[in-house]
């Protein structure tokens, strides 16, 4: 193996867009398969051959010929797939089968028998074999047969001619553009993004964040809740039960748009759902200027179909889902359960128009490599959302001004600062400018730190903070870093960011386990794509004042060694070491010193193969987790609601519940709602329609009901003075003050007085108008 080499960085670069440009075709195909923001331009493996392949690096001497001939695709049209109605003719019911079998009761029966072909085997390289594929590797490569999914950020003080022109220069390296403002979210073939460094006014190109999943505590099947339980009787007559409001719902697993909980009569309450890995209907359409196939993908399925879906269902002795179905269509689903919190016939705002988007997370098939499922869609879903509140409120309302709209968010990251500077934060902040929009964000499940019993091993998945402070120069701190373990290989990449202030230097050196210190890496350098003795892939990059926050960032990242593909289609892959990894910081100049650290973790997923292969969640040491700041990233913009999820059984929060403050020390999560033992419905199986679950992802879309309700009382209100409305209302649990606390925020949402205080301001802003009339009268 060769030496470390420490080389300077481009700054303009992150650092893990750095490592995905060092690796060829050939790797980022193997990468393709686990990461959501790299995709292929075919499902198809490529031609087996005994070249090697690091996940960080340069490819072998050969390459497939198959791999040579494909090529990253153009925008294509909306087209459906062939054997596919490409209509959208209301009558039309989707197409039958393509989500599972129809059981005799109406129910969809899900992965009965799993396809062979569905997941790809893994074959694990021993250390030494790495080591003979690695020196056989060539430099310097460029990947061309690959995509990526990415942040593009624009200096938001051009002139009009400059701003025009770097606009038109993105559009023109791009696959499919979405715009901000100053930001795009894009889709680009790997030999552009050199392109789009080279474009003036380009201040910073990052691919988007992996998204972590919702993972409640699942509880037994049950009774339906009460009909009163999540009735808000204040105000009623003013919020008409959400009446005038949509609620968007933006999750997984399937919406159950037959599920009793959301029917009117025989017809259902959902308006729209927008399938983002769906194929059975075209997908939705952008009229924006400037956006270039921003939303050309997946399938968008509007009350027409789905009604047409219920009416056919008794016909044809079918489940309406079935006919009409969707790319995820889980018994149980998430989705279907969240939903029906916020917006469901026994839920919180029971009488408004329901929307959802259907993100596509991991998807664990063999079409994974081809698909993007990062951030980057969340951006989409909201906008989405948004775009489709406005052209409900042109059909619907006198005014034509667009319909309020409150969204629910229950999928998290772990990514970035932690404050409100992140691609993803700043997107929904700045969407949250506008009156009459709300999101509520779940705070995330990663609140536990140690273990309940002796073999509980949930903590891992909440010790992902580490924080600290170096007292002076040249002093140090190391930080304990946690990978695989026994009987556990990990073959997925880990991710280690380190944040601290821009008055400070550090240096940064790493020790895998076993093996000695590798170099020290100081600011504005990088180790990249470097194979270690014991087969794992390191990069390393220590970045000086970041261009979103002004901060100074280190980031470590752990790859696997990508190897050949087989003629089964199977992948060999070097595991990362397992044991105790060490990150030594070492203080060059220090005026403050403090820092905080944070793991891009996985969600544990046991591998097809010997058993022992794993991607599983790396996590902070004894020595150096810290019992706070887990909270999703993606919870600590700033206009949006970040939700605690209370255990009001017990008068605390609940110990799954992910604490805060943010990095930057402000009041995260806002508040706190029960999640803990929610019964709602249960999608997707007609003999057990309700089902118990806990988590945030509860917690979370009982706020956003709330929220609807307010503006259907008050449409004006801006999402922060209806952040300022439940925080002044909330009710501090037994024995807690009305201080910001970690753990429940301000307190657990009182619904009622939400609603009195909504109809005392929107009466005083009335009153206020009606002075202003009359004095201009006179």
């Amino acid at each position: 193996m060769k030496p470390a080499e420490v080389r300077a960085l481009n700054p303009r670069l992150s650092p893990k867009l750095d490592v995905f440009l060092g690796g060829s075709d050939e790797v980022n195909a193997g990468r393709a398969e686990q990461c959501a923001s790299v995709a292929v331009a075919a499902p198809a493996p490529l031609v087996p051959t005994d070249t090697a392949a690091s996940p960080g690096g340069e490819q072998g001497a050969e390459v497939g010929a198959q791999a040579e001939e494909a090529a990253w695709p153009a925008p294509s049209g909306a087209e459906a797939p062939d054997g596919l109605a490409a209509s959208v003719d209301a009558g039309a019911v989707g197409a039958v089968g393509a989500a599972g079998a129809v059981g005799p009761t109406g129910t969809t029966v899900l992965g009965a028998e799993p396809d062979p072909e569905v997941t790809r085997s893994i074959s694990i390289l021993p250390v030494a074999k790495v080591a003979r594929l690695a020196a056989r590797l060539e430099e310097d490569v460029t990947p061309t047969q690959v995509g990526f999914s990415l942040f593009v950020q624009i200096d938001r003080d051009l002139d009009p001619d400059a701003h025009a022109a770097a606009v038109d220069a993105v559009q023109k390296c791009a696959t499919r553009v979405r715009w901000k403002l100053d930001m795009a979210s894009v889709e680009a073939p790997a030999g552009q993004v050199a392109r789009l460094l080279e474009i003036p006014g380009v201040s910073y190109v990052e691919p988007g964040q992996s998204l972590r999943g919702p993972e409640p505590a699942v509880g037994a099947r049950t009774a339906a809740p009460e009909r009163t339980a999540r009735r808000v009787a204040s105000e009623r007559r003013r919020h008409k039960d959400g009446q005038e409001v949509l609620v968007g719902v933006i999750d997984v697993g399937g919406f159950d748009f037959a599920h009793p909980d959301f029917l009117d009569g025989d017809t259902t309450r959902w308006v729209a759902i927008w399938d983002q890995g769906g194929t059975t209907r075209p997908p939705p359409h952008s009229e924006r200027q400037d956006d270039r196939e921003a939303m050309g993908y997946g399938s968008e399925i509007l009350a027409d179909h789905m009604n047409a879906a219920l009416k056919a269902s008794a016909k044809r002795h079918m489940a309406a889902t079935a006919l009409e179905p969707q790319s995820q269509m889980a018994v149980a689903s998430h989705g279907t359960h969240v939903a029906s919190i916020a917006a469901g016939n026994r839920g919180v705002a029971r009488k408004a128009l329901i929307a959802g988007v259907l993100v596509a997370l991991r998807p664990e098939d063999k079409d994974a490599a081809s698909s993007f499922y990062d951030s980057t869609r969340i951006a989409d879903a909201v906008d989405y959302l948004m775009d489709l509140a406005a052209r409900l409120g042109a059909q619907r309302r006198e005014d034509k001004a667009p319909m309020p709209v409150s969204i629910n968010i229950s999928l998290g990251t772990n990514g970035h600062a932690h404050d409100t500077s992140s691609s993803m934060a700043r997107w929904i902040d700045n969407a949250l400018a506008t009156r009459g929009r709300c999101v509520s964000v779940a705070a995330g499940n990663a609140g536990q730190v140690e273990p309940r019993w002796a073999e509980d091993r949930d903590y891992v998945k909440g010790r992902i903070h580490a924080g600290g402070t170096l007292p002076a120069t040249s002093l140090r701190h190391e930080l304990e870093w946690v990978v695989g373990g026994e009987d556990i290989l990990d073959v997925s990449e880990n991710e280690l960011e380190i944040w601290y202030g821009p008055q400070d230097r550090f240096d940064v050196e790493v020790k895998p386990p076993g093996l000695r210190w590798l170099p020290r890496v100081s600011q504005g350098s990088k180790i990249r794509n470097q194979i270690l003795e014991n087969g794992t892939v390191l990069s390393v990059y220590n970045e000086a004042y970041h261009p979103a926050n002004g901060l100074n960032r280190i980031s470590v990242l752990l790859s696997p060694f990508f190897g050949e593909v087989a003629a089964d289609g199977s992948r060999s892959l070097g595991p990362i070491a397992s044991g105790e990894w060490r990150v030594r910081l070492t203080g060059v100049v220090v005026r403050d010193g403090r820092f905080d650290a944070w793991i891009e973790r996985d969600d544990p997923v046991r591998l097809p193969g010997t058993g022992k292969q794993w991607r599983y969640p790396s996590y902070f040491g004894p020595a150096s987790y810290t019992d706070d700041r887990m909270i999703s990233s993606l919870a600590c913009a700033d206009r949006i609601l970040s939700v605690a999820n209370a255990d009001l059984g017990l008068s605390a929060a609940h110990v799954t519940s992910s604490r805060g403050p943010t990095r930057d020390g402000r009041s995260k999560p806002d508040i706190a709602a029960d999640g803990t033992k929610v019964v709602a419905a249960r999608g997707f199986d007609a003999r057990f329609p309700w089902i118990e679950m806990t988590g945030t992802s509860m917690a979370s879309p009982y706020v956003c009901g709330v929220a609807a309700l307010m503006l259907g009382v008050s449409p004006w209100l801006t999402s922060a003075q209806i952040q300022g409305i439940m925080r002044s209302t909330s009710a501090p649990l037994p024995g807690q003050t009305f201080g910001w606390r970690n753990d429940t925020g301000f307190g657990v949402i009182d619904a009622e007085a939400c609603l009195n205080r909504t109809r005392e301001f929107a009466d005083m802003h009335h009153e206020m108008l009606k002075d202003e009339r009359r004095k201009a009268a006179k």
